[in-house]
Protein backbone atom coordinates (compact mmCIF):
# COMPACT_ATOMS: atom_id res chain seq x y z
CA UNK A 1 0.00 0.00 0.00
CA UNK A 2 1.34 3.36 -0.81
CA UNK A 3 0.63 5.81 2.44
CA UNK A 4 1.29 9.64 1.83
CA UNK A 5 1.00 11.47 4.62
CA UNK A 6 1.42 15.73 5.67
CA UNK A 7 1.16 17.31 9.05
CA UNK A 8 -1.20 20.27 8.39
CA UNK A 9 -0.89 23.90 9.29
CA UNK A 10 -2.05 25.70 11.85
CA UNK A 11 -3.47 25.94 14.34
CA UNK A 12 -4.66 22.27 13.07
CA UNK A 13 -1.21 21.33 14.24
CA UNK A 14 -1.82 21.59 17.80
CA UNK A 15 -4.35 18.91 17.71
CA UNK A 16 -3.67 17.01 14.33
CA UNK A 17 -0.24 14.97 14.04
CA UNK A 18 -0.80 14.18 10.25
CA UNK A 19 -3.80 13.57 7.36
CA UNK A 20 -2.83 10.73 5.09
CA UNK A 21 -4.17 8.94 2.33
CA UNK A 22 -3.95 5.13 2.30
CA UNK A 23 -4.64 3.17 -1.17
CA UNK A 24 -3.49 -0.13 -2.91
CA UNK A 25 -3.45 -3.37 -1.71
CA UNK A 26 -2.72 -4.84 1.87
CA UNK A 27 0.15 -6.48 2.51
CA UNK A 28 -1.70 -7.80 5.42
CA UNK A 29 -5.19 -8.17 4.98
CA UNK A 30 -5.94 -7.82 9.29
CA UNK A 31 -3.73 -6.01 11.52
CA UNK A 32 -4.00 -6.03 15.28
CA UNK A 33 -3.67 -2.86 16.66
CA UNK A 34 -2.35 -2.07 20.31
CA UNK A 35 -2.89 1.24 22.04
CA UNK A 36 -1.68 4.22 20.98
CA UNK A 37 -1.84 7.69 22.11
CA UNK A 38 -4.27 8.93 19.42
CA UNK A 39 -7.53 9.36 18.51
CA UNK A 40 -8.76 8.97 14.55
CA UNK A 41 -11.02 9.97 12.03
CA UNK A 42 -11.04 7.80 8.62
CA UNK A 43 -13.09 8.44 5.48
CA UNK A 44 -13.69 5.19 3.56
CA UNK A 45 -13.63 5.32 0.18
CA UNK A 46 -12.97 1.82 -0.97
CA UNK A 47 -14.62 -1.45 -0.01
CA UNK A 48 -15.72 -2.07 3.43
CA UNK A 49 -13.12 -2.05 6.29
CA UNK A 50 -14.16 -4.44 9.29
CA UNK A 51 -13.49 -3.63 12.81
CA UNK A 52 -13.05 -5.88 15.67
CA UNK A 53 -12.88 -5.17 19.40
CA UNK A 54 -10.26 -7.38 21.64
CA UNK A 55 -13.53 -7.38 23.66
CA UNK A 56 -15.40 -10.73 22.77
CA UNK A 57 -18.70 -9.24 24.06
CA UNK A 58 -18.27 -5.98 21.12
CA UNK A 59 -19.53 -7.34 17.87
CA UNK A 60 -17.45 -6.49 14.74
CA UNK A 61 -18.98 -4.11 12.47
CA UNK A 62 -18.48 -3.11 8.98
CA UNK A 63 -17.87 0.58 8.35
CA UNK A 64 -18.52 1.60 5.03
CA UNK A 65 -18.60 5.40 5.13
CA UNK A 66 -16.51 7.17 7.49
CA UNK A 67 -16.31 6.82 11.22
CA UNK A 68 -14.41 8.24 14.41
CA UNK A 69 -12.37 6.59 16.76
CA UNK A 70 -11.71 7.63 20.61
CA UNK A 71 -8.35 6.32 22.60
CA UNK A 72 -8.06 3.09 22.82
CA UNK A 73 -6.97 1.09 26.03
CA UNK A 74 -6.85 -2.25 24.43
CA UNK A 75 -6.11 -3.81 21.41
CA UNK A 76 -8.50 -3.73 18.05
CA UNK A 77 -8.61 -5.44 14.59
CA UNK A 78 -8.63 -4.04 11.46
CA UNK A 79 -9.36 -6.24 8.50
CA UNK A 80 -8.78 -4.42 5.36
CA UNK A 81 -10.84 -5.36 1.86
CA UNK A 82 -8.57 -6.45 -1.11
CA UNK A 83 -8.41 -2.40 -2.28
CA UNK A 84 -7.66 -0.23 0.70
CA UNK A 85 -8.59 3.63 -0.06
CA UNK A 86 -8.83 5.40 2.98
CA UNK A 87 -8.14 9.10 3.81
CA UNK A 88 -7.58 9.66 7.69
CA UNK A 89 -6.05 12.06 10.58
CA UNK A 90 -4.34 10.95 13.78
CA UNK A 91 -5.18 12.98 16.42
CA UNK A 92 -3.13 14.20 19.04
CA UNK A 93 -4.50 12.53 22.07
CA UNK A 94 -6.03 15.56 23.32
CA UNK A 95 -6.80 16.62 19.61
CA UNK A 96 -10.35 15.18 18.95
CA UNK A 97 -12.58 17.15 21.18
CA UNK A 98 -12.24 20.56 19.68
CA UNK A 99 -13.98 18.92 16.34
CA UNK A 100 -16.38 16.51 17.64
CA UNK A 101 -18.93 18.41 19.87
CA UNK A 102 -18.58 15.73 23.22
CA UNK A 103 -16.53 14.56 25.42
CA UNK A 104 -13.94 12.52 24.28
CA UNK A 105 -15.01 9.89 27.24
CA UNK A 106 -17.76 9.20 24.74
CA UNK A 107 -15.05 7.61 22.16
CA UNK A 108 -12.85 5.55 24.37
CA UNK A 109 -12.46 1.91 23.12
CA UNK A 110 -15.13 2.69 20.90
CA UNK A 111 -15.89 3.83 16.91
CA UNK A 112 -18.47 5.73 16.13
CA UNK A 113 -19.88 6.74 12.71
CA UNK A 114 -18.79 10.19 11.50
CA UNK A 115 -22.72 11.23 10.91
CA UNK A 116 -23.68 10.28 14.44
CA UNK A 117 -20.93 13.18 15.70
CA UNK A 118 -21.35 15.29 12.20
CA UNK A 119 -25.05 14.77 11.37
CA UNK A 120 -25.81 14.10 7.71
CA UNK A 121 -22.58 15.33 6.80
CA UNK A 122 -20.32 12.22 5.99
CA UNK A 123 -21.29 11.63 1.92
CA UNK A 124 -20.98 15.49 1.41
CA UNK A 125 -17.15 15.40 3.05
CA UNK A 126 -16.42 11.62 1.55
CA UNK A 127 -17.67 13.33 -2.12
CA UNK A 128 -15.59 16.28 -1.80
CA UNK A 129 -12.42 14.38 -0.75
CA UNK A 130 -12.70 11.51 -2.83
CA UNK A 131 -13.57 13.15 -6.41
CA UNK A 132 -9.88 13.18 -7.14
CA UNK A 133 -6.99 10.74 -6.91
CA UNK A 134 -4.73 13.05 -6.27
CA UNK A 135 -3.46 12.93 -2.42
CA UNK A 136 -2.44 16.40 -2.19
CA UNK A 137 -5.61 17.60 -3.28
CA UNK A 138 -7.66 15.18 -0.96
CA UNK A 139 -5.89 16.22 2.22
CA UNK A 140 -6.36 19.54 1.31
CA UNK A 141 -9.85 19.43 1.14
CA UNK A 142 -9.72 17.26 4.04
CA UNK A 143 -7.67 20.01 6.13
CA UNK A 144 -10.64 22.51 4.80
CA UNK A 145 -13.14 20.83 6.01
CA UNK A 146 -11.50 20.22 9.47
CA UNK A 147 -10.45 24.05 9.82
CA UNK A 148 -14.15 24.71 9.38
CA UNK A 149 -14.96 22.45 12.16
CA UNK A 150 -12.19 23.27 14.87
CA UNK A 151 -14.44 25.12 18.00
CA UNK A 152 -12.58 27.38 19.89
CA UNK A 153 -10.02 26.15 22.34
CA UNK A 154 -10.73 26.51 26.24
CA UNK A 155 -8.60 27.02 28.88
CA UNK A 156 -9.22 23.60 30.25
CA UNK A 157 -8.14 22.11 27.03
CA UNK A 158 -4.78 23.89 27.28
CA UNK A 159 -3.72 22.73 30.58
CA UNK A 160 -4.49 19.12 29.07
CA UNK A 161 -2.67 19.81 26.14
CA UNK A 162 0.55 21.66 28.63
CA UNK A 163 0.41 18.17 30.73
CA UNK A 164 -0.12 15.57 27.84
CA UNK A 165 2.80 17.13 26.03
CA UNK A 166 5.60 16.41 29.09
CA UNK A 167 4.09 12.97 29.11
CA UNK A 168 4.83 12.33 26.37
CA UNK A 169 8.38 14.09 26.38
CA UNK A 170 9.13 11.97 29.54
CA UNK A 171 7.12 8.54 27.70
CA UNK A 172 4.70 8.45 30.54
CA UNK A 173 7.90 8.58 33.21
CA UNK A 174 6.21 11.04 35.62
CA UNK A 175 4.30 10.43 38.50
CA UNK A 176 0.74 11.57 38.15
CA UNK A 177 0.53 13.60 41.73
CA UNK A 178 3.63 15.94 40.35
CA UNK A 179 2.37 16.40 37.11
CA UNK A 180 -0.70 17.54 38.47
CA UNK A 181 1.70 20.11 40.70
CA UNK A 182 3.46 21.26 38.03
CA UNK A 183 0.13 22.47 35.88
CA UNK A 184 -1.33 24.44 39.59
CA UNK A 185 -4.36 22.05 39.72
CA UNK A 186 -5.82 19.03 42.03
CA UNK A 187 -5.04 15.71 41.20
CA UNK A 188 -8.63 14.96 40.74
CA UNK A 189 -9.65 18.57 38.40
CA UNK A 190 -6.99 17.03 36.55
CA UNK A 191 -8.07 13.13 35.75
CA UNK A 192 -11.31 15.01 35.26
CA UNK A 193 -10.17 17.21 32.22
CA UNK A 194 -7.82 14.23 30.73
CA UNK A 195 -11.22 12.30 30.63
CA UNK A 196 -13.61 15.15 28.81
CA UNK A 197 -10.99 16.02 26.59
CA UNK A 198 -8.65 13.05 25.88
CA UNK A 199 -10.74 10.52 27.24
CA UNK A 200 -9.20 8.21 29.19
CA UNK A 201 -7.30 9.90 32.83
CA UNK A 202 -3.90 10.73 32.84
CA UNK A 203 -2.57 7.70 34.26
CA UNK A 204 -3.52 5.58 31.52
CA UNK A 205 -1.71 7.98 28.84
CA UNK A 206 1.23 7.25 31.48
CA UNK A 207 0.72 3.86 30.21
CA UNK A 208 0.11 4.25 27.13
CA UNK A 209 3.08 6.50 25.95
CA UNK A 210 5.45 3.75 28.05
CA UNK A 211 4.18 0.76 25.83
CA UNK A 212 4.19 3.05 22.69
CA UNK A 213 8.01 3.93 23.65
CA UNK A 214 8.59 0.51 24.01
CA UNK A 215 7.06 -1.30 21.11
CA UNK A 216 8.49 1.25 18.86
CA UNK A 217 12.26 0.64 19.90
CA UNK A 218 11.69 -3.00 19.37
CA UNK A 219 14.41 -4.06 16.53
CA UNK A 220 13.41 -8.20 15.49
CA UNK A 221 16.58 -8.29 13.21
CA UNK A 222 18.61 -8.34 16.15
CA UNK A 223 18.47 -10.24 19.37
CA UNK A 224 15.87 -8.46 22.20
CA UNK A 225 16.92 -7.72 25.82
CA UNK A 226 13.35 -7.47 26.93
CA UNK A 227 14.43 -6.52 30.40
CA UNK A 228 16.84 -3.54 29.68
CA UNK A 229 13.93 -2.97 26.92
CA UNK A 230 11.49 -2.83 29.43
CA UNK A 231 13.49 -1.07 32.45
CA UNK A 232 14.65 1.49 30.05
CA UNK A 233 10.83 2.23 28.75
CA UNK A 234 10.16 2.55 33.00
CA UNK A 235 8.92 -0.91 34.12
CA UNK A 236 10.52 -2.04 36.94
CA UNK A 237 8.49 -5.12 37.56
CA UNK A 238 8.74 -7.75 35.03
CA UNK A 239 5.51 -9.82 35.95
CA UNK A 240 3.56 -6.46 35.36
CA UNK A 241 5.63 -5.97 32.19
CA UNK A 242 4.50 -9.05 30.81
CA UNK A 243 0.94 -9.13 31.62
CA UNK A 244 0.65 -5.32 29.84
CA UNK A 245 2.38 -6.92 27.26
CA UNK A 246 -0.22 -9.45 26.72
CA UNK A 247 -2.90 -7.43 27.27
CA UNK A 248 -1.78 -4.50 24.46
CA UNK A 249 -1.07 -7.20 22.05
CA UNK A 250 -2.29 -10.32 22.68
CA UNK A 251 0.94 -12.32 22.61
CA UNK A 252 4.32 -13.07 24.79
CA UNK A 253 7.02 -10.61 24.39
CA UNK A 254 8.86 -14.23 22.47
CA UNK A 255 5.34 -14.40 20.55
CA UNK A 256 5.42 -11.08 19.16
CA UNK A 257 8.83 -11.13 18.42
CA UNK A 258 8.09 -14.58 16.77
CA UNK A 259 5.92 -12.64 14.74
CA UNK A 260 7.69 -9.97 13.60
CA UNK A 261 10.86 -12.07 12.27
CA UNK A 262 8.24 -14.04 10.07
CA UNK A 263 6.34 -10.42 9.17
CA UNK A 264 8.53 -8.05 9.70
CA UNK A 265 7.05 -4.22 9.39
CA UNK A 266 7.66 -2.72 6.50
CA UNK A 267 10.60 0.26 7.16
CA UNK A 268 9.51 3.68 6.60
CA UNK A 269 5.88 2.82 6.30
CA UNK A 270 3.60 4.26 9.88
CA UNK A 271 0.59 1.66 9.19
CA UNK A 272 3.37 -0.85 10.23
CA UNK A 273 5.16 0.51 13.13
CA UNK A 274 2.66 -0.29 16.17
CA UNK A 275 0.10 -2.64 14.59
CA UNK A 276 1.16 -6.42 13.61
CA UNK A 277 -0.50 -8.92 11.29
CA UNK A 278 -3.24 -10.77 12.91
CA UNK A 279 -1.83 -14.15 11.31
Amino acid sequence: MEYVARVPGPPLDRYIDDLYCLTGTPRHRRMDVPPMPSGHLFLNLGDPVVLRDSDPATAPEAMADGWFMGVWTRRFTVEYPSAVRVVGVHFKPWGLSPFIGAPASELRDRWAPVDDLWQRSVDTIRNRVGETDCAATALQALEEELLARLAAPTRSLGLVRYAARHLEAVHGAVPIAALAEATGVSGKHLIDQFRFHVGVTPKRVARIYRFSRLILSVDARRPVDWSALAHRAGYFDQAHFGKEFKAFTGRTPSEFLDLRRRLPAEPDFPPDAGPMPAG
